[in-house]
């Protein structure tokens, strides 16, 4: 008979203690971690799940070598003290040589362990792993050329850590990818994922789970909250709840024309051809895909514009706008700007500017298509500059006495024209429409739309705050009444700071954003 999880976690924690107390007086030759693939997978995983998580897979920025004056020093998760230096040298005798990055790693906590290290230069990204005590090299034979070789001689090549080492990076690998899998398996590592690094509920709604909706009471300007937690967009959605603190991922708007016809607009709504663009779409429609056809699990909330603000909602301005970027690409150009708004107020631990640049030039080497949609033109609109690619921003960014981090925090504007037009997330889309149809009267001008996350939408004081006023059909049979109405769903969705901020010049343009709080200072 097998023993029961309870007692095989005892019996784990136990032996682990046994080992914890060894430690105090003398280095062990092993940590107990360092063991755990070797013991029973049901004992060994639900440890390692407690110890290691997605996150994880994250590696940490310790600092930037250069010259061997600039020594950097850092405690690793292997090594307790190491130091880096870079020594200059020409030993192909090209024009502007290479180097050899210099690391020395010293008191390992155990004789099993390693550490795993990535090293960037706006022109690449390579890495390597140690697990003896003494001075390691690095060589890097030539520098791609003069902007390389400038910009190492200034800024140094940037050292990340894998904090959890190669068993716990592994395992974070482990984690992230069942994120995005179209499985139950999934779907509860998306829920986990929110529950333990966001704070995250999912109380189960009473059924039935999809709400016998009457049209008649939808009107033009109310707003579509989306939460998709298994598949592609669950796993996508989950990483962008985490560092925006908003808990819905998606959004759409509803519209009625002048034959009182009920329309769904979405940027983000995939064509035929595969790709994300702006639809305008009739509700039966788009309400039918969400039943039948999004495997995602969607979680929808239907958010009601409060009477006044409806009264205020010019819908003729409203299609214009729509209408004209019906057609046009999901706004990749300006995605992620949004969420940075600060140095280092918006980074999720261990998230930095370093890491960003560097996930950034990783896709550079890979897809530079892909990199220059998603953020060279954005960044080029920063600069003030146009055609250059990542490395040159990065190294214009220096030569300005600037840095990446201070580039990223530079509010986005709405009128600016990428070469594919405007560019609309789907939040900034809906915003966008609320701003041309007058809801962010008198101030319109001073509002930067793109700047909004999800989070910074719904808790706008646009929307319905008389439970008395929504539809009888809204969230019936839930003995607990939200203040919207959710309309498909198996969890209860959750939307903090609903509907409790009015508009004010300059929003959002510098707010920080970390979990698990997500505090917010007034007027940022």
């Amino acid at each position: 008979m097998a023993p029961s999880s309870s007692l095989t976690m005892l019996r784990t924690s136990i032996f682990i203690s046994f080992f914890a107390a060894l430690a105090a007086p003398l280095p062990l030759p092993f940590h107990p971690q360092d063991l755990l693939p070797l013991l029973p997978r049901q004992v060994s995983w639900p440890i390692l799940n407690y110890l290691n998580s997605a996150v994880d897979l994250l590696p940490t920025f310790v600092g930037a070598a250069s010259t061997p004056n600039d020594t950097i020093q850092w405690k690793g998760a292997c090594f307790y003290n190491n130091t880096a230096w870079m020594e200059f040298h020409n030993k192909t005798g090209s024009e502007f040589g290479g180097g050899t990055l210099h690391i020395k790693v010293s008191k390992a906590h155990s004789w099993t362990c390693m550490d795993l290290y990535v090293f960037v230069t706006p022109y690449r990204v390579t890495w390597d792993y140690y697990f003896l005590s003494r001075e390691h090299t690095f060589e890097f034979k030539e520098w791609e050329g003069k902007a390389e070789y400038e910009y190492v001689k200034n800024r140094g090549i940037s050292i990340f850590l894998m904090q959890a080492g190669m068993l716990g990076t592994l395992r974070a690998l482990w984690d992230v990818f069942p994120l995005f899998t179209n499985t139950g398996w999934g779907e509860n590592s998306n829920i986990r994922f929110l529950e333990k690094h966001m704070g995250a509920t999912f109380e189960q709604r009473p059924q039935p789970w999809v709400t016998n909706i009457s049209t008649d009471d939808i009107h033009s300007g109310d707003f579509l909250a989306i939460s998709k937690i298994r598949g592609r967009w669950g796993g996508f959605e989950t990483l962008e709840k985490w560092v925006s603190g908003a808990y819905a991922g998606h959004t759409a708007v509803c519209l009625r024309d002048s034959e009182g016809k009920l329309w769904v607009g979405e940027s983000g709504n995939e064509n035929e051809q595969g790709e994300d663009v702006i639809a305008v779409l009739p509700w039966d429609e788009w309400w039918k895909f969400e039943l039948t056809k999004d495997d995602s699990n969607p979680h929808i909330a239907l958010l009601p514009l409060h009477p006044d603000v409806r009264a205020k909602f010019n819908e003729t301005a409203a299609w214009e706008y729509a209408l004209s970027m019906k057609g046009k690409p999901y706004g990749y150009h300006n995605m992620i700007f949004s969420w940075i708004d600060t140095i280092d107020g918006n980074y999720p631990s261990p998230l930095d500017a370093h890491l960003v640049a560097s996930v950034m030039t990783v896709w550079n080497q890979i897809q530079p298509a892909y990199a220059a949609n998603m953020w060279d033109e954005a960044l080029n609109k920063r600069l003030g500059t146009e055609g250059l690619d990542l490395p040159n921003i990065l190294v214009e960014t220096e030569k300005r006495g600037s840095s990446f981090g201070e580039l990223l925090t530079i509010p986005e504007k709405d009128d600016w024209l990428y070469s594919d037009g405007k560019s609309t997330s789907c939040i900034a889309f809906i915003l966008e429409m609320y701003k041309e149809a007058g809801l962010f009267d008198p101030i319109p001008k001073s509002i930067q739309v793109t700047e909004f996350t999800i989070k910074d939408a719904y808790t706008l004081r646009f929307f319905e705050n008389n439970s008395s006023r929504l539809p009888k059909w809204c969230n019936d049979g839930d003995d607990v009444k939200l203040p919207y109405c959710q309309i498909r769903g198996k969890y209860r969705m959750e939307l903090p700071g609903y509907n409790t901020m009015d508009p004010y010049p300059h929003m959002n343009e510098r707010c920080p954003s970390l979990p698990p709080q997500y505090y917010r200072p007034q007027n940022c």
